[in-house]
C-alpha cells in the first residue's frame, strides 16, 4: 500500500506545480489518513470478532472451563425431567477405561435391584460398550430402548442411577460414573494432556434450567460435590474464586 501510495504521489508531483502541488499534496496525505483510520477501524472489527467468538476459558492447573460453567444457573428437577439424560440419547454415559473394573467389583450388589432385561444386556455387552465409527468411545450399555442398563425406575416413574442409590444406602462406597456426576459439564481430554471442561446445553435440562435460576445457583455450585471428587477441595475453591471475577 506504501508503494501505491509513492507512485501516484510522484506521478502528482511531475504533472502539477505551485498552488496545485500543494493541493495535491494535501489531498495524499487526506488519503493516507483515511487509509490509516480504515485500517484502525479494521483492526477492531477483528478484535470484535475474535471476543464474540471465542468463549472464555478459565484455567485451573491442567483444567480448562468455560465460563458458562460458572455463570449458568443449575438445579436439577427430577419431578420434572423425571431422570431423562439416563435414558436419553444414542450413546451410554461416557466411562473412564477403570470404571468397568470398578463396576465389576460391585456388581454382586447392585445387580438385584437391576431388571432382569438390564443384566442380560451387561452379562452379553459387558460393563462397558464402545461406541463411535471407530469405537473410540467407552460408555454404559443400553438396553433395548435405549436406556442406560444400570437405571432402574421408582414409583414415581423417574430413572434413578442404580449405583447413586446403592451408594445412599450404604450398600458400596462408589457414587456412580464421574461424567454422569459431574453432568451437565462434558470432559474432553485433549492429546496434549490438558481437560477441557464445558457446558453441554441439552433441552431436557431446561427444567434444571428453571430451577437454577429461580434457587440463583450457578451450575459449578450445584455440583460441588461432582467436581471435589473430580479434582479435590483446592481445585473447587480456585474455581469458586475465579467464579467471583468472571
Amino acid at each position: 500500500m506504501q508503494i501505491i501510495l509513492d507512485y501516484f504521489f510522484a506521478q502528482y508531483l511531475s504533472l502539477v506545480s505551485g498552488d496545485s502541488l500543494i493541493v495535491t499534496r494535501y489531498s495524499v496525505l487526506v488519503t493516507r489518513h483515511l487509509l490509516l483510520v480504515t485500517r484502525h477501524l479494521l483492526l477492531v472489527t477483528c478484535y470484535s470478532l475474535f471476543v464474540n467468538t471465542f468463549a472464555i476459558m478459565i484455567a485451573i492447573d491442567d483444567v480448562l472451563i468455560s465460563d458458562e460453567v460458572v455463570k449458568a444457573k443449575f438445579v436439577c428437577d427430577l419431578d420434572a425431567c423425571h431422570g431423562a439424560c439416563c435414558w436419553e440419547g444414542e450413546w451410554g454415559a461416557p466411562l473412564l477405561e477403570e470404571e468397568p473394573a470398578i463396576i465389576e467389583s460391585v456388581w454382586e450388589k447392585v445387580a438385584p435391584m437391576l431388571s432382569e432385561e438390564s443384566r442380560k444386556v451387561v452379562a452379553k455387552k459387558g460393563f462397558g460398550t464402545r461406541y463411535g465409527e471407530d469405537k473410540e468411545v467407552l460408555g454404559t450399555p443400553l438396553v433395548k430402548n435405549g436406556a442406560c442398563a444400570y437405571l432402574i425406575w421408582d414409583g414415581k416413574g423417574i430413572g434413578k442411577c442404580a449405583f447413586e442409590l446403592a451408594y445412599a444406602e450404604g450398600i458400596i462406597d462408589w457414587p456412580k460414573p464421574i461424567s454422569c456426576h459431574l453432568y451437565p459439564i462434558r470432559v474432553t481430554h485433549l492429546k496434549n494432556g490438558t481437560e477441557a471442561w464445558n457446558y453441554n446445553r441439552w433441552k431436557i435440562c431446561a427444567p434444571a434450567c428453571k430451577n437454577g435460576k429461580k434457587l440463583s445457583v450457578p451450575l459449578y455450585k450445584f455440583l460441588k460435590t461432582a467436581i471435589v471428587r473430580a479434582k479435590g477441595e483446592a481445585f473447587y475453591e480456585m474455581l469458586d474464586a475465579c467464579a467471583q471475577g468472571v
